[in-house]
C-alpha cells in the first residue's frame, strides 16, 4: 500500500512572469458609467484570467499582484477611452432633451454630458451629475462642462415670448418679445461664439450646430419676431464656426414638429431650396438622430445643409446615414 507524504506548501518570493499576451485579448464585457465624473471599476471578464490560484506553486509575490491590479485598471480605462465624450448644450430644450436621452441610451458608444441654464432645468432632465449648469454668455461657466470632451452639440437658441393680452378671436397677429439678456444677438451669436471658443480651447474634435432654414433671406418673417433678427445672428454664428478650423456639421432644420421620428425619409438641401417645396418640416427626434449620426461618419464633417423630411408614408424611412451625408457637397 502506498504511503502518502505531506509536502509543505512553499511560498516563493520570486516574481512570476506575466501571463501570455493572449490572455489579455478576450472581449471585454465592462459596462461603463455614463459620467466621466463618477466612473467606477466594474467587474471585467477580461481580467478574470489574471486571478491567481492560492494553491499554486507559482503563487505571485505582492509586487506582481499589484501589477495585475494595475493591469485590470488599465484595461478598464482603455475601454472607457474608446467612448466619445459628448456635451449637449441646451439639453433641457425640446430638441436638446431628445438628443441627451438618445446619447444616454447609447452608453456603449458615448459618454454624455448636458449643459443647462438653471438648476430647475437640470432637474427637468433628471438632475444627474453629468448635467452642468452654466451661462453661455459667460465663458468661465462653460469650462467645467467642456473639459475633456470629444464633441459638442449646440442646441441653444433664443426663444421669443408672446406678449400678454392677445385675443385670437379678435383677429390680428400676436406680438412677440425677447426677455432682457436673452435676445438673439446675445444667445445665438455671442452665446454660440463663446461655446465654439471654449470647446476649441478644450481640444474638441467636432462641433455639431443646429440652426434653422431661412437664413439666406434677411426679410424672413422669423427675423421680425421681437425685432430680434434671429436668423441673421444664427447665420453669423454658423459662419464663425465654419471659419474656426474645427471639424463641424451645421444642420439647418426646417419647421420643427413634435412627432415620432425614424419613420420618414429625410431630405437634405442647400440655400433654403427646400423652403420652396412642400417638404420643409421635420420631426424633432429626426433632427436629434442626425446630430448623433453626424458624430459617427467622416462624410458629415465640414458640411452645412438644410434638413427636412417627406411626409409619413411617402418614400422609405432613412436608415443609411452615411449615404445621406454623402449627398451633401456644401461646406456652408
Amino acid at each position: 500500500m502506498a504511503t502518502l507524504t505531506r509536502v509543505p506548501l512553499v511560498f516563493s518570493s520570486n516574481r512570476v512572469a506575466p501571463p501570455p499576451a493572449a490572455s489579455l485579448n478576450h472581449k471585454c464585457n465592462c459596462v461603463a458609467s455614463p459620467s466621466p465624473l463618477t466612473r467606477k471599476l466594474p467587474h471585467c471578464s477580461t481580467t478574470s484570467s489574471l486571478c491567481f490560484n492560492p494553491f499554486s506553486s507559482s503563487f505571485p509575490s505582492f509586487s506582481t499582484r499589484q501589477n495585475k491590479g494595475f493591469r485590470r485598471t488599465s484595461l478598464v480605462v482603455a475601454s472607457m477611452a474608446d467612448l466619445s465624450t459628448v456635451l449637449v448644450t441646451g439639453a433641457a430644450g425640446r430638441t436638446g432633451q431628445i438628443v441627451y436621452k438618445k446619447l444616454k441610451e447609447r452608453s456603449d458608444q458615448f459618454v454624455v454630458r448636458g449643459l443647462v441654464r438653471t438648476p430647475e432645468s437640470k432637474e427637468t432632465i433628471g438632475g444627474a451629475d453629468d448635467v452642468f449648469v452654466g451661462d453661455i454668455r459667460d465663458t468661465t461657466t462653460l469650462v467645467p462642462a467642456m473639459q475633456g470632451i470629444d464633441a459638442l452639440i449646440i442646441l441653444t437658441s433664443a426663444v421669443p415670448r408672446m406678449k400678454p393680452g392677445f385675443d385670437p378671436t379678435k383677429g390680428g397677429r400676436p406680438e412677440f418679445y425677447f426677455e432682457d439678456g436673452a435676445y438673439p444677438e446675445q444667445v445665438d451669436w455671442i452665446g454660440q461664439k463663446n461655446q465654439i471658443d471654449v470647446a476649441e480651447e478644450a481640444g474638441v474634435k467636432q462641433i455639431v450646430l443646429v440652426g434653422s432654414m431661412g437664413g439666406t433671406n434677411p426679410n424672413h418673417p422669423l427675423n421680425s419676431l421681437g425685432n430680434g433678427n434671429i436668423l441673421v445672428w444664427k447665420r453669423k454664428a454658423e459662419q464663425y464656426l465654419a471659419d474656426s478650423g474645427v471639424p463641424y456639421t451645421i444642420i439647418r432644420a426646417g419647421g420643427l414638429q413634435d412627432r415620432d421620428g425614424g419613420i420618414r425619409e429625410l431630405l437634405v438641401g442647400k440655400d433654403d431650396e427646400l423652403l420652396q417645396t412642400e417638404t420643409k418640416t421635420i420631426a424633432r427626434p429626426d433632427v436629434a438622430e442626425v446630430c448623433i449620426q453626424a458624430l459617427k461618419f467622416e462624410e458629415a464633417k465640414f458640411k452645412a445643409f438644410d434638413l427636412a423630411s417627406k411626409p409619413e408614408g411617402v418614400g422609405n424611412p432613412t436608415k443609411d446615414f452615411k449615404a445621406l451625408f454623402s449627398q451633401i457637397t456644401t461646406r456652408f
